[in-house]
């Protein structure tokens, strides 16, 4: 906003866009460059990308958003009228939408983020070859003569059908 009021989440493009290029080394335009060139060579670096060009254009909406209810409010008399709370309410999406991206570019930044292991394994087992047997045994376990069957131990146990 150009009232005069510092806004920090405005800051949060600047700080977001500095932890990528510490990350990969190089400014974003290199690597918008590097991904466009060979967008599968690094799925972390292409994905980062996307997100922080989403990021981008959420903050370009955002400002635009501020400056027209900014404009709207200082025409308006004493009483906010419903095309000013309409600006309003998209300045409050806009801010959504941003804050969102940037979780998004947050979370893909760190390696230790909560889900980030599992991805990690889910893309490892899907390099691996496929199994040829079944994961777990498929046929019942041998059992002494006279062990009651899982059925009856269910059923004693009082199971209620």
């Amino acid at each position: 906003m150009s009232d005069g009021i510092p806004d920090e989440s405005a800051d949060v493009v600047g700080v977001l866009t500095e932890q990528v290029e510490a990350r990969f080394g190089m400014a974003m335009d290199q690597m918008k460059a590097a991904v466009a060139a060979a967008p599968t060579a690094n799925p972390d670096a292409t994905g980062i990308v996307k997100w922080h060009g989403l990021l981008v254009e959420a903050q370009s909406v955002l400002e635009r958003a501020e400056d027209d209810l900014l404009a709207a409010l200082q025409s308006q008399p004493s009483e906010v009228d419903d095309p000013t709370m309409r600006l309003a309410h998209r300045v409050n999406a806009a801010v959504t939408a941003r804050d969102g991206r940037a979780m998004v570019v947050r979370w893909l930044l760190d390696p230790d983020a909560p889900g980030k292991k599992d991805l990690a394994a889910e893309r490892l087992a899907r390099l691996r070859p496929p199994r040829t047997g079944p994961a777990v045994q498929t046929s019942a376990p041998n059992r002494p003569a006279g062990t009651a069957a899982p059925a009856t131990a269910w059923r004693s146990a009082g199971a209620v059908r």
